[in-house]
């Protein structure tokens, strides 16, 4: 496994094999911990969940959890970032740390509206310019991940 970064990707309920096994990717790649939270909406034997991921499977430390209250319960000093396009706060305005929790919807509702409005100093969006409404799952994931690793010096002459 590459070596931890100490950053978790969280995903509640993702429907979408090929996202999923592009974010298992890009956690393999990064040392980052991935966290399947909830009902999914795939079996993770699933042929297109790991041709997305190819042969990196091996490199990923992936959790499967019951619900995001169970996960949060197990991190109880762990810090939740909210992504979700009703915010204001972009993520580049939020200062990341390693052992941060990075939390995705899926891909048709995303993240509960309370849980968002509880969570306000916590909860981010992705800019988006145009008519387009949302980005991919696993773009946005990336996106985000990279700004907190780029944040915490992790990207410095790698």
């Amino acid at each position: 496994m590459a070596e931890n970064t100490g950053f978790h990707i969280v995903l509640v309920e993702p429907e979408i094999p090929p996202n999923t096994g592009n974010i298992a990717r890009l956690c393999g790649a990064t040392g980052t911990t991935l966290h399947l939270v909830g009902k999914l909406g795939f079996a993770t034997d699933d042929k297109t969940l790991k041709r997305a991921g190819l042969d990196y499977w091996s490199e990923v430390d992936i959790r499967y959890w019951p619900d995001l209250e169970t996960l949060q319960a197990a991190y109880p000093e762990g810090r939740f970032i909210y992504t979700s396009k009703k915010v204001a706060k972009s993520y580049v305005n939020l200062a990341f740390t390693p052992g941060d929790f990075i939390v995705f919807g899926k891909e048709t509702m995303g993240l509960p509206e309370e849980l968002i409005a509880a969570n306000p100093e916590t909860s981010v969006r992705i800019p988006i310019f145009g008519k387009v409404r949302s980005l991919n799952l696993s773009t946005s994931a990336g996106i985000v991940l990279y700004e907190a690793l780029r944040q915490t010096g992790m990207l410095a002459d790698k």
